[in-house]
C-alpha cells in the first residue's frame, strides 16, 4: 500500500473524514505516515508480497502497523492508553475508506486489536524485539473461514489464506 497512493483515491468525503482526524492531532500526522511506510518497508524485506495476501503475513503486518502507529503516538503523547486509543482510531478509519469484503474487514480488526494487545507487552522492547514478537505470534495465526469463528481467538492473530 503506498500512502499517498492510497489517499489520492479518496473521495472527496473520505478526505475531509480523515482531515478531521488529523486536525484534532496534527503532530500525529507525520509519526503516523513514518509508522505505516515502516510497517509496509519490514513486511515487504520479511514477507515478499504475501503480506498484502490475507495469510499469515498480513495478519503480521496489521500487528506491527498498530504497535508502530501506537509506539509512534507514545513518543509525542507520553500516554500508553492514549496511544492505542490514536493506533485504533487510524486503523478503523484505515478499515472505513477502504472496505473490503466482512471477513477480511472482521480479519483485519481483528489483527489490529491484537497488535494493539500486543503494544502493551513490548512497549519498552526496541523495534527488532518487536518484530521478533509478532513473527513468534504470526507462527501461531489461526486460519478462519467464517466471522463467527475469530471470536474464539482473541489473543491470536488470524488470517483467512493458507500461506504458499
Amino acid at each position: 500500500m503506498n500512502v499517498l497512493k492510497r489517499i489520492r483515491q479518496l473521495s472527496l468525503k473520505q478526505l475531509w473524514h480523515l482531515s478531521g482526524v488529523f486536525i484534532k492531532q496534527p503532530f500525529l500526522i507525520f509519526p503516523t505516515l513514518n509508522a505505516t511506510k515502516k510497517t509496509m518497508q519490514i513486511s515487504s524485506e520479511l514477507y515478499g508480497r504475501k503480506h498484502h495476501k490475507n495469510g499469515p503475513a498480513n495478519a503480521f503486518r496489521h500487528a506491527l502497523w498498530n504497535i508502530l502507529i501506537a509506539r509512534a503516538a507514545f513518543e509525542k503523547l507520553q500516554n500508553t492508553q492514549k496511544s492505542i486509543d490514536w493506533a485504533k482510531k487510524i486503523t478503523d478509519l484505515h478499515e472505513k475508506l477502504a472496505p473490503n469484503n466482512p471477513l477480511e474487514t472482521a480479519m483485519d480488526l481483528h489483527n489490529n486489536e491484537v497488535g494493539r494487545q500486543f503494544f502493551s507487552q513490548v512497549i519498552t522492547h526496541s523495534e527488532q524485539e518487536m518484530i521478533d514478537f509478532i513473527q513468534k505470534k504470526t507462527e501461531k495465526a489461526q486460519k478462519v473461514t467464517k466471522t463467527d469463528e475469530i471470536d474464539d481467538f482473541k489473543d491470536t492473530l488470524v488470517f483467512i489464506l493458507k500461506p504458499s
